[in-house]
């Protein structure tokens, strides 16, 4: 049965992501490299399953949205505002994420695809998760936890900045972000925000 979504007022549907290997971009081998140190290669083939079989729980969700046309809006986790939104979605799609194909899916129904992140911020928190991964530091100290807290908040006051300004009334958001991520504080009082969908995979098996 597919679901119906009001206008009335502004809606955010927040659907939390667990990353694929096909989205970490460079840092694919790294983060596998890291993974496998970490879980072994049975738990690591074992949490690319249960990732993927998340991302058919959220594919199935989408599919069965009864979405307005011309009022929906798609925001995404570290897709930086840059003019090339659509471009890096594009490549990411081709590398087969499904997070990116999704999107793609939505755009080809009339969502309109939204620059929602600072891309300052994701260079930022990239080098710090690659210094990490490199051994540099093993992101467990004080000091580092601070730093990943710091950089995520920020983060999450960027996005919901980008929310309150180009959400309109009317329309429906969508965002696909990760599960350590904490917007509703800094969004407007007058954005109401849906979780329809939960994930039951230890956040460990993708970044935020």
């Amino acid at each position: 049965m597919c679901e119906s979504v009001g206008l009335h007022f502004r809606t955010l549907i927040y659907i939390p992501i667990i990353h694929t290997q096909a989205d970490m971009g460079a840092l694919q081998s790294q983060v596998k490299k890291a993974s496998l140190k970490k879980f072994g290669l049975t738990g690591w083939k074992r949490k690319i399953t249960l990732v993927d079989k998340y991302w058919t729980e959220i594919e199935k969700y989408i599919e069965g949205l009864s979405l307005p046309p011309g009022g929906v809006r798609i925001y995404q986790d570290a897709l930086p505002v840059s003019g090339k939104e659509r471009t890096i979605v594009e490549e990411l799609a081709k590398s087969g994420s499904r997070n990116h194909i999704l999107l793609l899916n939505l755009m080809d129904k009339g969502a309109i695809l939204t620059g929602t992140e600072s891309l300052e911020l994701l260079l930022e928190e990239y080098n710090h998760v690659k210094r990490t991964l490199e051994g540099q530091s093993d992101g467990t100290g004080d000091a580092e936890k601070r730093i990943s807290a710091s950089i995520l908040e920020r983060r999450d006051r960027f996005i919901a900045m980008r929310i309150n300004e180009t959400l309109s009334p009317g329309e429906l958001g969508i965002i696909f972000l990760g599960m350590l991520h904490s917007l509703e504080q800094w969004l407007d009082s007058d954005i109401q925000v849906a979780y329809p969908v939960h994930a039951r995979i230890d956040p460990g098996s993708g970044r935020s």
